[in-house]
């Protein structure tokens, strides 16, 4: 998925609801939330704000290794709380165990509780990029939870190319990363014109009046379930599921009527802020050990380039999963559904050495 795929948003008081009972099966601790105001965040446009808020969710114990986990487009915090990912992670003698990790989960700017375009000033809101957006995690997690030094940074499609970031811009500041369907080089071919498709169909779309709508454009929803299904799900996932044109139709309309309750400028924002994306000139600073997983059908990011056994070669100790294509995995959205790499990325965890805070 991004780990919210289609359909993208459901309503607030749903998506809370999913949160307690993904938390009672899963047998692992309520999450906690919270929210923490950057004071004169400067972006990379050179755009301001006064007081940048960030939202975040954190499960456990704060003495526990810290663990960073980011989400993907038009995700949050609350849509990584999951039985398919949180409760194949976070419970008793899981991977990321929360009665041994402090588990930090931010809502990246521009999603969840964290200022967003919605929150008032619609498309006057700062132009933001991935850039922005992971110095105000690192904000976050420094200064506003006061850690030095975490166990982990993991993250998922958008998140994944974060964590690249992250191990560039704070080499120091992690024992591993763990970046998921994503890559490290510059956002491009199919998957930003694909971006652009449905951020067009919307600035496009008469009734989005330059951000000053009072309801939300219709193109809205169609550009975002054909995004959805245009690159996230698999193949063989796909023919299984709509093997006839009537199962097609059936499909399509049960994605087009399913609850949504998006922002169509934070939408735009969210999609746009991958525009300049490009953490491959930096990696020769990544210390940290790396596990890159990716699936095999991954429409966004498909291995058949050649580009992540290119790319990892640069890297001192990096390491792919590649998850095989199957009627099981769901294309980019493989790596939401956490079955599929819990184990693995587990026994890599144990292996890295924890290092000294490095304190950047």
């Amino acid at each position: 998925m991004t780990i919210a795929s289609w359909p993208r948003r459901l309503a607030a008081a749903f998506i809370l609801s999913i949160v307690a009972v993904a938390a009672a099966a899963a047998d692992y601790p309520a999450p906690k939330r919270g929210v923490w105001v950057a004071k004169d965040f400067r972006f990379q446009s050179g755009e301001t704000l006064a007081e940048l808020k960030l939202g975040y969710a954190t499960i456990g114990d704060p003495v526990g290794e810290p663990v960073v986990i980011l989400h993907g487009t038009a995700g949050s915090a609350a849509s990584l709380l999951t039985p398919a990912f949180a409760g194949e992670l976070f419970g008793p003698g899981q991977p990321l165990d929360a009665a041994k990790y402090f588990i930090i989960l931010p809502d990246a700017i521009g999603a969840g509780t964290s200022s967003k375009p919605s929150d008032g000033l619609k498309a006057k809101f700062p132009r933001y990029n991935y850039e922005d957006m992971v110095a105000a995690q690192h904000k976050l997690v420094s200064e506003g939870l006061g850690l030095r030094h975490v166990r982990l940074v993991l993250g998922n499609s958008m998140g994944g190319m974060h964590v690249w970031l992250w191990g560039v811009r704070h080499p120091d500041f992690m024992d591993a990363l763990v970046p998921m369907a994503s890559q490290p080089t510059p956002m491009s071919s199919r998957n930003w014109m694909m971006r652009r498709m449905i951020i067009d169909a919307v600035r496009n779309d008469p009734e989005w009046k330059g951000g000053d709508y009072t309801t939300q454009p219709p193109a809205f929803r169609t550009a975002n379930v054909f995004f959805g299904i245009a690159t996230n799900g698999g193949t063989l996932a796909y023919q299984k599921l709509a093997p006839t044109r009537e199962a097609a139709d059936a499909l399509l309309d049960e994605r087009l009527k399913a609850a949504f309750s998006a922002d169509a400028n934070d939408f735009l924002y969210q999609w746009d802020s991958s525009r300049d994306y490009d953490a491959s000139h930096g990696l020769g600073a990544i210390k940290a050990p790396l596990l890159a997983i990716n699936s095999a059908d991954d429409e966004r990011n498909p291995p058949e380039t050649g580009i992540m056994e290119r790319e990892l070669k640069r890297l001192a100790n990096g390491k792919l999963l590649l998850i095989p294509a199957s009627e099981d995995s769901r294309g980019h959205g493989t790596t939401g559904l956490a079955k599929f790499w819990a184990k693995e990325m587990g026994v890599w965890l144990a292996g890295v050495p924890k290092r000294a805070a490095g304190g950047n």
